[in-house]
Protein backbone atom coordinates (compact mmCIF):
# COMPACT_ATOMS: atom_id res chain seq x y z
CA UNK A 1 0.00 0.00 0.00
CA UNK A 2 1.10 3.71 -0.45
CA UNK A 3 2.32 5.56 2.18
CA UNK A 4 -0.89 7.37 4.05
CA UNK A 5 -2.20 8.90 7.25
CA UNK A 6 -6.07 8.18 7.96
CA UNK A 7 -7.78 10.75 9.95
CA UNK A 8 -11.75 10.08 11.58
CA UNK A 9 -12.92 12.42 13.68
CA UNK A 10 -15.27 10.39 15.06
CA UNK A 11 -13.00 8.97 17.23
CA UNK A 12 -12.75 12.12 19.34
CA UNK A 13 -15.07 14.00 22.12
CA UNK A 14 -17.43 16.09 19.88
CA UNK A 15 -15.98 19.28 21.92
CA UNK A 16 -12.32 18.31 20.54
CA UNK A 17 -13.37 17.84 16.75
CA UNK A 18 -13.05 20.77 15.31
CA UNK A 19 -10.10 22.00 16.84
CA UNK A 20 -7.91 18.93 15.92
CA UNK A 21 -9.29 19.14 11.82
CA UNK A 22 -7.79 22.88 12.05
CA UNK A 23 -4.82 21.79 13.37
CA UNK A 24 -4.64 19.13 10.62
CA UNK A 25 -5.42 21.34 8.18
CA UNK A 26 -2.90 24.10 9.27
CA UNK A 27 0.00 20.56 9.28
CA UNK A 28 -1.06 19.10 5.85
CA UNK A 29 -2.07 22.07 3.55
CA UNK A 30 -1.50 25.73 5.01
CA UNK A 31 -2.85 27.75 8.45
CA UNK A 32 -6.14 29.47 6.88
CA UNK A 33 -9.27 30.87 9.02
CA UNK A 34 -11.80 27.92 9.00
CA UNK A 35 -15.74 28.39 10.69
CA UNK A 36 -18.59 26.35 10.14
CA UNK A 37 -22.20 25.90 11.72
CA UNK A 38 -21.12 22.61 12.61
CA UNK A 39 -18.41 23.52 15.33
CA UNK A 40 -20.04 21.60 18.12
CA UNK A 41 -19.84 18.39 16.18
CA UNK A 42 -17.73 18.50 13.50
CA UNK A 43 -17.42 15.17 11.53
CA UNK A 44 -15.02 15.26 9.31
CA UNK A 45 -12.40 12.60 7.13
CA UNK A 46 -9.05 13.06 5.34
CA UNK A 47 -6.60 10.34 3.56
CA UNK A 48 -3.24 11.93 2.57
CA UNK A 49 -1.15 9.95 0.44
CA UNK A 50 2.66 10.45 -0.21
CA UNK A 51 3.20 10.49 -4.22
CA UNK A 52 7.31 12.24 -3.95
CA UNK A 53 7.27 15.38 -4.62
CA UNK A 54 3.32 16.09 -4.38
CA UNK A 55 1.10 14.70 -1.60
CA UNK A 56 -2.43 14.55 -2.49
CA UNK A 57 -5.39 14.06 0.32
CA UNK A 58 -9.06 13.42 0.25
CA UNK A 59 -11.42 15.08 2.43
CA UNK A 60 -15.00 14.69 3.39
CA UNK A 61 -15.99 17.89 5.67
CA UNK A 62 -19.24 19.76 6.04
CA UNK A 63 -20.16 23.06 4.79
CA UNK A 64 -17.65 25.33 6.03
CA UNK A 65 -15.67 28.78 4.85
CA UNK A 66 -12.09 29.19 4.61
CA UNK A 67 -10.06 32.31 4.47
CA UNK A 68 -6.25 32.72 4.15
CA UNK A 69 -5.56 36.40 4.37
CA UNK A 70 -2.41 38.36 3.85
CA UNK A 71 -1.35 38.53 7.10
CA UNK A 72 -1.68 34.46 7.46
CA UNK A 73 0.50 34.49 4.38
CA UNK A 74 3.27 36.63 5.70
CA UNK A 75 3.36 34.20 8.95
CA UNK A 76 3.57 31.33 7.47
CA UNK A 77 5.51 31.51 4.56
CA UNK A 78 4.49 28.97 1.45
CA UNK A 79 5.40 28.26 -1.31
CA UNK A 80 2.85 25.28 -2.40
CA UNK A 81 0.31 25.06 -5.31
CA UNK A 82 -2.74 23.22 -4.08
CA UNK A 83 -4.70 21.61 -7.32
CA UNK A 84 -8.64 21.52 -5.67
CA UNK A 85 -10.78 18.15 -7.24
CA UNK A 86 -14.14 18.52 -5.55
CA UNK A 87 -16.07 15.50 -6.37
CA UNK A 88 -19.66 16.31 -4.07
CA UNK A 89 -21.35 19.28 -3.20
CA UNK A 90 -20.32 23.36 -4.52
CA UNK A 91 -17.16 24.71 -4.02
CA UNK A 92 -16.27 28.30 -4.59
CA UNK A 93 -12.84 29.60 -4.64
CA UNK A 94 -11.15 33.41 -4.88
CA UNK A 95 -8.22 34.54 -5.27
CA UNK A 96 -6.29 37.66 -7.23
CA UNK A 97 -9.85 38.97 -7.73
CA UNK A 98 -11.12 35.98 -9.96
CA UNK A 99 -14.12 34.19 -8.11
CA UNK A 100 -15.21 30.49 -9.85
CA UNK A 101 -18.14 27.69 -8.67
CA UNK A 102 -16.74 24.53 -9.45
CA UNK A 103 -19.20 21.96 -10.64
CA UNK A 104 -18.53 18.96 -8.85
CA UNK A 105 -16.36 15.82 -10.27
CA UNK A 106 -16.27 17.92 -13.78
CA UNK A 107 -14.07 21.31 -12.83
CA UNK A 108 -10.60 21.79 -11.02
CA UNK A 109 -9.07 24.76 -10.06
CA UNK A 110 -5.21 25.50 -9.25
CA UNK A 111 -4.44 28.22 -5.93
CA UNK A 112 -1.62 29.93 -4.86
CA UNK A 113 -0.95 29.06 -0.95
CA UNK A 114 1.65 31.74 -1.30
CA UNK A 115 -1.21 34.37 -1.84
CA UNK A 116 -4.20 35.30 -0.18
CA UNK A 117 -7.33 33.31 -1.01
CA UNK A 118 -10.74 32.44 0.13
CA UNK A 119 -12.74 29.03 0.14
CA UNK A 120 -16.37 28.24 0.72
CA UNK A 121 -17.51 24.94 0.40
CA UNK A 122 -21.17 23.29 0.90
CA UNK A 123 -21.84 20.10 1.24
CA UNK A 124 -25.37 18.61 -0.22
CA UNK A 125 -27.98 18.36 2.08
CA UNK A 126 -26.81 16.42 5.16
CA UNK A 127 -24.23 14.42 3.19
CA UNK A 128 -20.45 15.63 3.99
CA UNK A 129 -18.46 17.44 0.96
CA UNK A 130 -15.82 15.27 -0.61
CA UNK A 131 -12.59 17.18 -1.60
CA UNK A 132 -9.30 15.82 -3.35
CA UNK A 133 -6.68 18.21 -3.36
CA UNK A 134 -2.92 17.66 -4.40
CA UNK A 135 0.18 19.90 -2.92
CA UNK A 136 2.45 20.47 -5.34
CA UNK A 137 6.08 22.64 -4.75
CA UNK A 138 6.68 25.68 -7.33
CA UNK A 139 9.74 23.88 -8.13
CA UNK A 140 7.77 20.76 -9.27
CA UNK A 141 5.98 22.78 -11.88
CA UNK A 142 8.21 23.38 -15.25
CA UNK A 143 5.73 26.43 -16.06
CA UNK A 144 6.68 30.06 -15.68
CA UNK A 145 4.70 31.51 -12.12
CA UNK A 146 3.77 34.84 -13.69
CA UNK A 147 1.85 32.95 -16.59
CA UNK A 148 0.52 30.20 -13.66
CA UNK A 149 -1.08 33.54 -12.22
CA UNK A 150 -4.14 33.78 -14.96
CA UNK A 151 -4.98 30.61 -13.94
CA UNK A 152 -5.62 30.92 -10.19
CA UNK A 153 -9.12 29.74 -9.16
CA UNK A 154 -10.04 29.63 -13.36
CA UNK A 155 -12.10 26.54 -13.29
CA UNK A 156 -11.03 23.91 -15.98
CA UNK A 157 -12.53 20.88 -17.29
CA UNK A 158 -11.52 17.91 -15.53
CA UNK A 159 -13.74 15.62 -17.91
CA UNK A 160 -11.75 15.40 -21.45
CA UNK A 161 -8.35 15.45 -22.90
CA UNK A 162 -5.27 15.31 -20.63
CA UNK A 163 -7.35 16.92 -17.73
CA UNK A 164 -9.99 14.13 -17.51
CA UNK A 165 -6.90 11.59 -17.58
CA UNK A 166 -5.46 13.26 -14.96
CA UNK A 167 -8.22 13.69 -12.61
CA UNK A 168 -8.95 9.86 -12.95
CA UNK A 169 -5.59 8.78 -12.44
CA UNK A 170 -5.86 10.80 -8.99
CA UNK A 171 -9.32 9.75 -8.12
CA UNK A 172 -7.74 6.03 -9.04
CA UNK A 173 -5.16 6.36 -6.08
CA UNK A 174 -7.51 8.26 -3.54
CA UNK A 175 -9.90 5.24 -3.96
CA UNK A 176 -7.46 2.19 -3.79
CA UNK A 177 -3.99 3.34 -2.48
CA UNK A 178 -4.18 -0.33 -1.41
CA UNK A 179 -3.67 -1.78 -5.01
CA UNK A 180 -0.16 -0.07 -5.55
CA UNK A 181 3.54 -0.74 -4.04
CA UNK A 182 5.30 1.50 -1.62
CA UNK A 183 8.07 2.25 -4.32
CA UNK A 184 5.47 3.06 -6.79
CA UNK A 185 4.68 6.72 -5.28
CA UNK A 186 7.39 8.17 -6.64
CA UNK A 187 6.49 6.94 -10.34
CA UNK A 188 2.40 7.70 -9.56
CA UNK A 189 3.53 11.20 -8.62
CA UNK A 190 5.40 12.04 -11.55
CA UNK A 191 2.68 10.88 -13.76
CA UNK A 192 0.57 13.33 -11.98
CA UNK A 193 2.81 16.00 -12.23
CA UNK A 194 3.47 15.48 -15.88
CA UNK A 195 -0.35 15.22 -16.54
CA UNK A 196 -0.91 18.78 -14.76
CA UNK A 197 1.83 20.00 -16.74
CA UNK A 198 0.63 19.22 -19.87
CA UNK A 199 -2.91 20.32 -18.62
CA UNK A 200 -2.08 23.49 -17.53
CA UNK A 201 0.54 24.32 -20.46
CA UNK A 202 -2.61 23.57 -22.53
CA UNK A 203 -4.57 26.35 -21.26
CA UNK A 204 -1.74 28.32 -21.54
CA UNK A 205 -1.01 27.80 -25.12
CA UNK A 206 2.28 26.71 -23.76
CA UNK A 207 2.87 23.36 -24.45
CA UNK A 208 6.38 23.96 -26.03
CA UNK A 209 7.82 24.74 -22.26
CA UNK A 210 7.65 21.16 -21.34
CA UNK A 211 10.22 18.67 -20.85
CA UNK A 212 10.45 15.89 -23.05
CA UNK A 213 9.37 14.04 -20.23
CA UNK A 214 6.12 15.16 -19.64
CA UNK A 215 4.94 15.43 -23.24
CA UNK A 216 6.00 11.28 -23.80
CA UNK A 217 3.37 10.94 -20.41
CA UNK A 218 0.64 12.86 -21.63
CA UNK A 219 0.91 11.58 -25.22
CA UNK A 220 1.16 8.03 -23.95
CA UNK A 221 -1.96 8.66 -21.17
CA UNK A 222 -3.96 10.06 -24.74
CA UNK A 223 -2.97 6.62 -26.99
CA UNK A 224 -4.08 4.40 -24.02
CA UNK A 225 -7.44 6.39 -23.17
CA UNK A 226 -8.11 6.21 -26.55
CA UNK A 227 -7.46 2.58 -27.01
CA UNK A 228 -9.75 1.90 -23.95
CA UNK A 229 -12.43 3.85 -25.51
CA UNK A 230 -12.27 2.10 -28.79
CA UNK A 231 -11.36 -1.71 -28.00
CA UNK A 232 -14.56 -2.80 -29.06
CA UNK A 233 -13.96 -1.32 -32.71
CA UNK A 234 -12.74 -3.59 -35.57
CA UNK A 235 -11.11 -0.21 -36.93
CA UNK A 236 -8.73 -0.28 -33.63
CA UNK A 237 -4.86 -0.97 -34.42
CA UNK A 238 -1.65 0.52 -34.47
CA UNK A 239 -1.97 2.33 -37.71
CA UNK A 240 -5.42 4.01 -36.52
CA UNK A 241 -3.84 4.77 -33.39
CA UNK A 242 -1.22 6.11 -34.52
CA UNK A 243 -3.44 8.53 -37.72
CA UNK A 244 -5.85 9.72 -34.71
CA UNK A 245 -2.76 11.07 -32.83
CA UNK A 246 -1.43 12.28 -35.98
CA UNK A 247 1.63 10.58 -35.33
CA UNK A 248 4.12 8.29 -37.01
CA UNK A 249 4.02 4.24 -36.33
CA UNK A 250 8.14 4.47 -35.39
CA UNK A 251 6.77 6.97 -32.76
CA UNK A 252 3.79 5.00 -31.22
CA UNK A 253 6.17 2.16 -31.04
CA UNK A 254 8.86 4.56 -28.56
CA UNK A 255 5.47 5.04 -26.38
CA UNK A 256 5.65 1.24 -25.00
CA UNK A 257 9.40 0.45 -25.32
CA UNK A 258 10.29 0.83 -21.80
CA UNK A 259 7.30 -1.60 -20.75
CA UNK A 260 8.20 -4.49 -23.40
CA UNK A 261 5.42 -4.69 -25.37
CA UNK A 262 4.16 -3.41 -28.47
CA UNK A 263 0.86 -1.28 -29.28
CA UNK A 264 -0.74 -4.66 -31.28
CA UNK A 265 0.43 -6.91 -28.33
CA UNK A 266 -0.91 -3.91 -25.71
CA UNK A 267 -4.34 -3.87 -27.49
CA UNK A 268 -4.28 -7.46 -27.56
CA UNK A 269 -3.61 -8.05 -24.06
CA UNK A 270 -6.44 -4.87 -23.05
CA UNK A 271 -8.82 -6.90 -25.39
CA UNK A 272 -8.55 -10.23 -23.72
CA UNK A 273 -8.78 -8.69 -20.38
CA UNK A 274 -11.97 -7.58 -21.27
CA UNK A 275 -12.93 -10.97 -22.95
CA UNK A 276 -12.08 -12.52 -19.78
CA UNK A 277 -13.97 -10.42 -17.24
CA UNK A 278 -17.40 -11.05 -19.18
CA UNK A 279 -16.40 -14.40 -19.25
CA UNK A 280 -16.88 -14.12 -15.57
CA UNK A 281 -19.62 -11.88 -15.36
CA UNK A 282 -22.80 -13.00 -13.90
CA UNK A 283 -24.81 -10.69 -15.76
CA UNK A 284 -23.34 -12.49 -19.34
CA UNK A 285 -23.22 -16.07 -17.78
CA UNK A 286 -25.64 -16.67 -20.84
CA UNK A 287 -24.02 -15.10 -23.88
CA UNK A 288 -21.89 -17.13 -26.03
CA UNK A 289 -18.53 -16.67 -25.50
CA UNK A 290 -17.83 -16.07 -29.82
CA UNK A 291 -20.19 -13.04 -29.27
CA UNK A 292 -18.19 -12.04 -26.41
CA UNK A 293 -15.12 -12.06 -28.40
CA UNK A 294 -16.32 -10.47 -31.00
CA UNK A 295 -17.64 -7.86 -29.22
CA UNK A 296 -14.32 -7.11 -28.19
CA UNK A 297 -12.40 -7.37 -31.44
CA UNK A 298 -11.74 -11.43 -31.91
CA UNK A 299 -14.25 -12.45 -34.93
CA UNK A 300 -12.27 -15.30 -35.49
CA UNK A 301 -13.43 -18.31 -33.39
CA UNK A 302 -10.20 -20.58 -33.67
CA UNK A 303 -7.95 -17.24 -33.14
CA UNK A 304 -9.91 -16.18 -30.34
CA UNK A 305 -9.36 -19.59 -28.46
CA UNK A 306 -5.56 -20.08 -29.40
CA UNK A 307 -4.44 -16.12 -27.75
CA UNK A 308 -7.02 -16.46 -24.63
CA UNK A 309 -5.40 -20.24 -23.93
CA UNK A 310 -1.86 -18.87 -24.55
CA UNK A 311 -2.42 -16.16 -22.08
CA UNK A 312 -4.80 -17.60 -19.09
CA UNK A 313 -3.88 -21.67 -19.75
CA UNK A 314 -6.69 -22.59 -20.29
CA UNK A 315 -9.93 -21.95 -23.72
CA UNK A 316 -12.42 -19.69 -23.04
CA UNK A 317 -14.98 -22.55 -22.09
CA UNK A 318 -12.95 -23.96 -19.77
CA UNK A 319 -12.03 -20.69 -17.60
CA UNK A 320 -15.80 -20.12 -17.95
CA UNK A 321 -16.43 -23.72 -16.05
CA UNK A 322 -13.76 -22.98 -13.40
CA UNK A 323 -15.14 -19.47 -12.38
CA UNK A 324 -19.09 -20.37 -12.50
CA UNK A 325 -21.14 -17.39 -11.31
CA UNK A 326 -22.05 -17.14 -7.74
CA UNK A 327 -24.85 -19.24 -6.46
CA UNK A 328 -28.42 -16.82 -5.37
Amino acid sequence: MLPNLVVDTTVLPPADRFDFWYALVAQETAPVHITSARLDDFVAYVQTIDLGRIRLASLRYPSLHATRPAGLVRRAEADIYQLTLPLTGLSTLVQDRTETTLVAASHFTLLDTGRPHIARHRADGPDLATTITVQIPYAALPLPPDRLRRLLATPMSSRVGVAGLLAHHLRSIAAHPEQYEPNQAEMLGGMALDLLAATLAQHLDIEGVLSPEARHTALRARVVDFIDRHLGSAELNPRSVAAAHHISLRTLHRLFEGEETTPAEFIRAKRLERCRRDLTNPLQAHQPVHLIAARWGFPDKAHFSRVFRARYGHSPQAYRAAHPPPER
